[in-house]
């Protein structure tokens, strides 16, 4: 067995339990009180729900993604760049709307916010060692 190098190990470790904590919002599906206490949001309408509910969906495909790319390098740079985008997107559209911003979770900002961070240097790390590889070899 090959010893990883140090960066190997971090960028694994961080899509690792981005990854995992990313998935969470899914459970809204068997639990939609859920939706509460993640978006501050009470008593939703139908609609709202199943929104907030497709939304769970989604991150759990987000982070499916990110563990994906845990073992499987070529698809890293996308799974970090589309994660990245998508907390970014999050974010300025909730610190943009005021009306919204008194719902959203500390915890959801920290962590989001640290997962960008997080990501980006998985993301940079990623072109770096790509542009490293002689050409014609694979990740």
């Amino acid at each position: 067995m090959s010893s990883k190098p140090p960066g190997e190990i971090a960028a694994r470790a961080a899509l690792t339990v981005t990854g995992l904590i990313t998935t969470l919002p899914v459970l809204a599906l068997v639990n939609p009180s859920m939706v509460g206490s993640t978006y501050g949001v009470t008593d939703p309408g139908p609609m709202v729900l199943a929104l907030l509910q497709h939304r769970g969906v989604l991150q759990l495909l987000l982070g499916a993604a990110l563990l994906w790319a845990v073992l499987s390098p070529p698809v890293r740079l996308a799974a970090t760049l589309a994660a990245v985008l998508a907390k970014t997107a999050f974010l300025g559209l909730t610190f943009l709307n005021p009306a919204a911003r008194p719902g959203l979770s500390t915890v959801s900002i920290v962590f989001d916010l640290g997962s960008i961070a997080l990501l980006a240097f998985v993301a940079v790390r990623e072109v770096t060692v790509r542009r490293a590889q002689p050409a014609g070899t694979a990740a």
